[in-house]
């Protein structure tokens, strides 16, 4: 039933409070109601954060957005991880009642000293339920002096002060409480991350010179390049599968069919001979070479994440011992993957139909493995094409147990299917932003994953995979490499790149394909890294950059209350996060091929700032004064961006 004072259309609430909202330690977000009740008397709404304990905190006061809709809003953070959940608290607020009555009467001469009289009684109900209040003591001093003239003693009324006594310390009449609505709380980095992705056999492979074959790299060689991803300034480290690779139905390079003996697999082919998901590949090394490689990204400061995909070859453990994991076609053979026009010979996918209860606890098994080994980041691959159940029951399972453990999906799919998978507990997803190109486009999608969708998903922005190489820096140049690596990096709490994006690869496989020439998924890829940074043939510097400005400027590590901006020019992007002291701007030019120079316009009141303010330019260094209208002038050849925040007069 409806409360007293009603309170409907809550915000967040997943599912209609069936699934938990997103929120993070320590990160603000916003809580919304419609709220109204009968008559003309005022009432107040506040809002108070449950604990996993049930300890309830504070209560923070709801502001209402929408003058004449009954739409408040407050901004709450918790400070732990767990399950929380939020209440809303609904009251008649005698006192905001009693001092717009005092506003319209008294200086209409209206029941003067019955008001001041009512006045008085609710002021003794307030210090008897909070205590004397520094306030107080003038209140009841303009209440009581009838020597003063009317205009003082309303004058003390209707002052901020006592405006701010009165929400400070409400009386709560006919209190209605709707709630607790649940919240799951994760760690930081559920939110915020700069991710880089290498296959470990390509680092530190090498041609050997004599037979001209490719010798693999080994987590040992691979551990050579942790310096490289951490002078970029990333904070995970994303591994491709390193299990055993099918050799039965095995792909060639570029995805052919026909491999000569010196191919080796795509390490989505999971399995053979040498193991399945919880083995390491034997090119690669041990399991004691892979938790040295851990021990060592961590030891400088990233962490590592394990790619953890549901599928086998064909030459999987499990084909013979766990057939029924699979299906099984009318001619008795297993049915393979497809995704038509593509196939996939070399991977079984798993039926969960036929033996969920073995296929839930083998999942569950090899999470638990890889996490005793010090893996706390899982990147799930293809999620949407189990069932979101399984997820449901195997997330929560690991939740209860271990909850610093990060589920990153993989799912480019269709909007309810992302949702619905945030909604069974993955903490971040891969989104629609590799295809958003287009200034309005990338507008909307912004707005979208900041403010509509943010409590069910949290976006990781990638500009490119080892799947997807967009036509956009196919042809786009180093510009389009750094406009896109700009946006992600500072339109996302979280973003990733593939390696070999900071050195602009670009060639795909054949006109009007998105996948790669060469792809790193078929074969080894042999780079020199050094050499392509002496030479000035990497981009490198500006992803370090980029990383170090979302490590020093807190309003980018964060996803709501993104605001965009005008420009007049359709290819210069304008958005703000934060707000007052606390905003960054950013102003980039979505155009690789030439110059643009146009003016910006900010709402700078919506930003809680002066009409001109200082800025610092983090790109360049240099301090500006900006306002309402600015004009930029941004080369691609040059700088694709500006990166402002506000600094003191």
């Amino acid at each position: 039933m409806v409360g007293r004072i009603p309170v409907v259309d809550v915000h967040p609430l997943v599912q209609n409070g069936t699934r938990p909202a997103k929120a993070t330690v320590g990160e603000a977000q916003p809580v919304r109601a419609t709220v109204f009740r009968e008559g003309h008397d005022r009432l107040g709404a506040e809002v108070v954060l449950v604990a996993p304990d049930g300890t309830r905190g504070a209560p923070v006061r709801m502001r209402e957005i929408a003058k004449g809709l009954d739409r408040y809003e407050a901004w709450v953070a918790p400070s732990g991880v767990g399950d929380w959940g939020f209440e809303i608290q609904a009251f008649g607020d005698v006192l905001a009642t009693w001092q717009h009555t005092a506003e319209m009467k008294i200086p209409a001469g209206v029941d003067v000293d019955l008001t001041f009289a009512e006045g008085l009684l609710l002021l003794d109900r307030l210090e008897d339920a909070h205590g004397p209040a520094p306030h107080a003591t003038a209140l009841r001093q303009a209440l009581t002096d009838t020597a003063r003239p009317l205009e003082a003693r309303l004058a003390v009324i209707t002052s901020p002060e006592t405006t701010a006594l009165f929400e400070a310390l409400p009386l709560r009449d006919l209190l209605t409480v709707e709630g607790p609505f649940p919240l799951a709380v994760d760690r930081t980095r559920a939110l915020t991350g700069a991710w880089y992705e290498f296959f470990p056999r390509s680092e530190g492979a090498t041609v050997d010179p004599d037979s001209g074959r490719v010798v693999s790299g080994t987590f040992r060689t691979a551990q050579h390049s942790l310096q490289r991803v951490v002078e970029m300034n990333f904070d995970v480290l994303y591994l491709p599968p390193v299990h055993p690779i099918g050799e039965v139905g095995r792909k060639g390079a570029n995805n052919t069919l026909d491999p000569s003996s010196d191919d080796v697999g795509s390490p989505w082919a999971i399995g053979s001979r040498h193991g399945g998901h919880d083995a390491i590949h034997p090119d690669l090394g041990t399991l004691a070479d892979f938790d040295a490689f851990v021990a060592e990204a961590n030891r400088l400061g990233l962490e590592v994440a394990m790619d953890f995909a549901l599928q086998a070859a064909p030459d999987h453990p499990w084909v013979d011992a766990h057939p029924e994991f699979f299906t099984t076609r009318a001619d008795g053979t297993i049915a393979y993957a497809e995704n038509p026009p593509k196939k996939y010979q070399d991977i079984y996918p798993i039926n969960f139909d036929n033996d969920p209860a073995g296929i839930y606890a083998e999942a569950e098994r090899i999470l638990r493995f890889w996490m005793d080994r010090g893996v706390r980041i899982f990147r799930v691959d293809n999620p949407h094409t189990k069932p979101t159940d399984f997820w449901e029951w195997l997330l929560a399972r690991i939740r209860k147990t271990d909850p610093d453990v990060v589920f990153l999906s993989e799912a480019f799919t269709r909007p309810a299917r992302m949702h619905g998978l945030g909604a069974a507990g993955f903490h971040q997803s891969y989104t629609y932003f590799t295809w958003r190109t287009e200034k309005t486009e990338i507008e909307e999608y912004l707005r979208e994953v900041s403010n509509e969708s943010d409590h069910t998903m949290r976006p990781a922005f990638w500009p490119n995979t080892p799947d997807i190489l967009h036509a956009f820096l196919q042809y786009g140049g180093p510009a389009a490499f750094r406009i896109r690596a700009t946006l992600a990096a500072l339109g996302s709490p979280t973003w990733g790149m593939y390696a070999g994006y900071e050195l602009c690869e670009h060639v795909a496989v054949r006109p009007g394909s998105e996948e790669y020439l060469d792809s790193e998924k078929f074969q080894i890829r042999v780079r020199d890294w050094d050499a392509a940074l002496a030479e000035g043939r990497t981009i490198a510097p500006d992803i370090a950059r980029l990383n170090a400005l979302r490590r020093e400027i807190p309003a980018l590590q964060t996803l709501r209350g993104l605001r965009i901006h005008w420009s007049d020019d359709d290819h210069v992007l304008v958005f703000t996060k934060g707000a007052g002291a606390a905003t960054v701007i950013v102003v980039l030019n979505l155009d690789p091929h030439g110059g643009r120079s146009t003016t910006v316009h900010l709402d700078w009141r919506a930003l809680g700032l002066d009409e001109h303010f200082p800025v610092r330019e983090h790109l360049t260094g240099e301090d500006w004064w900006w306002g309402e209208h600015n004009w930029v002038s941004l080369d691609p050849g040059h700088q694709v961006a500006h990166v402002l925040t506000i600094r003191s007069a």
